[in-house]
């Protein structure tokens, strides 16, 4: 074949591949290693939310961010030290210029984090898990 000696080079890529597929190493959990990106769908308790699409809570070693709904509008915070409380709020005004507070209270839960949204329209529970799709598992044709 005209391709041949690109063989071996295939099948060592191959057994790598299946290899790194079996050998997925467990996750730590949420409060051992909450650093990244987590995921869930806001589930609304009370009021009207922003409940249609995904929200984005992101914690780095000295901050945090939550988007609910991935919209635009994001809130703030800084994660505490035992990593056993996770808080970000954002304050905006209302049309008739009253405060307009927007609030997420997180807390670690196994290999979760477990958290609340709440503005004065809206109180909503949420689920964050780490995103199970990544650019690698799309390559792989894992989706």
């Amino acid at each position: 074949m005209l391709f041949s000696f690109l063989r071996p080079f295939c099948a060592l890529l191959l057994m790598g591949c299946a290899a790194g597929a079996m050998a997925t190493p467990a996750l730590a959990s949420a409060q051992d290693d909450p650093y990244g990106d987590w995921v869930g769908t806001l589930v609304t308790d009370k009021g009207t939310c922003p409940d249609t699409y995904e929200s984005v809570l992101q914690i780095r070693s000295d901050k945090l961010f939550f988007a609910p709904a991935t919209g635009t509008l994001v809130l703030h915070g800084t994660p505490d030290k035992d990593h056993k409380r996770f808080h970000a709020q954002l304050m905006l005004k209302d049309a008739k210029d009253k405060p307009l507070p927007m609030v997420f209270e997180g807390h670690p839960e196994g290999d979760t984090i477990v958290g609340v949204f709440g503005t004065p329209n809206c109180r909503a529970h949420v689920v964050l898990q780490r995103p199970k799709n990544t650019g690698w598992s799309h390559f792989l044709g894992d989706r």
